[in-house]
């Protein structure tokens, strides 16, 4: 990967080679397809891993997102979890869209669609509101456009709606936590393990 090519470039000009990786989710051993140019290429990464370990089991039905799907083990926790649900897999990356697509086909998750932000804006919109947003967000684009992409999604939550959030406490997860405070969202840390908070956000 380019000096200046990050997993969160719309389109990754390294070559991507598929590899196998096999992991539990959420108690199930799964085998995903990952590649380089999206985040975490070769491995769980701690803080989603954490996030996995820690948030009850989400909504049965409804809409369930995963915000920066990476490779898709969120999305992929999210499905297996709720087969009746609705689960919308977003990321600008586009190779990161087609590893996690690829992934909830081999593992016969039908309920799943991968999307642009674009396309997904749009979808929630359409629905009336999400009921469930999972991410280990994109902190390192920097505060504010993490501030921006939380105020394009955390507002399309339904009332009764809620948000799982997974941020590194040396990556400022408590000042985070302190700023969705401030814009009028009740914020509850309900883990904090491996140096990483993780934070459940209502309105």
């Amino acid at each position: 990967m380019s000096q200046h090519e990050h997993y969160f470039s719309a389109e990754p000009a390294s070559r991507g080679e598929l590899r196998t990786l096999r992991l539990h989710l959420r108690g199930r051993e799964v085998a995903v397809q990952v590649a380089g140019g999206v985040f975490s290429p070769d491995r769980l990464d701690l803080g989603t891993r954490v996030l996995l370990d820690a948030v009850p089991d989400p909504a049965t039905e409804g809409l369930l997102l995963d915000l920066g799907c990476g490779w898709g083990p969120i999305t992929l926790a999210l499905a297996m979890a709720s087969p009746a649900a609705r689960v919308l897999a977003v990321d600008v990356n586009a190779r990161a869209r087609d590893l996690t697509a690829r992934n909830a086909a081999d593992l016969g998750l039908q309920n799943v669609e991968v999307l642009t932000p674009e396309e997904a804006v749009a979808a929630v919109d359409a629905a009336g509101g999400l009921t469930e947003l999972w991410s280990n967000p994109p902190i390192r684009i920097g505060k504010p456009a993490l501030h921006e992409l939380l105020l394009t999604w955390l507002p399309r939550l339904h009332a009764e709606g809620r948000a799982q959030l997974v941020v590194s406490k040396n990556l400022g997860g408590d000042s985070l936590h302190r700023w969705m405070q401030k814009q009028s969202w009740t914020v509850d840390r309900i883990s904090s393990s491996k140096g990483f908070r993780i934070l459940t956000v209502r309105r």
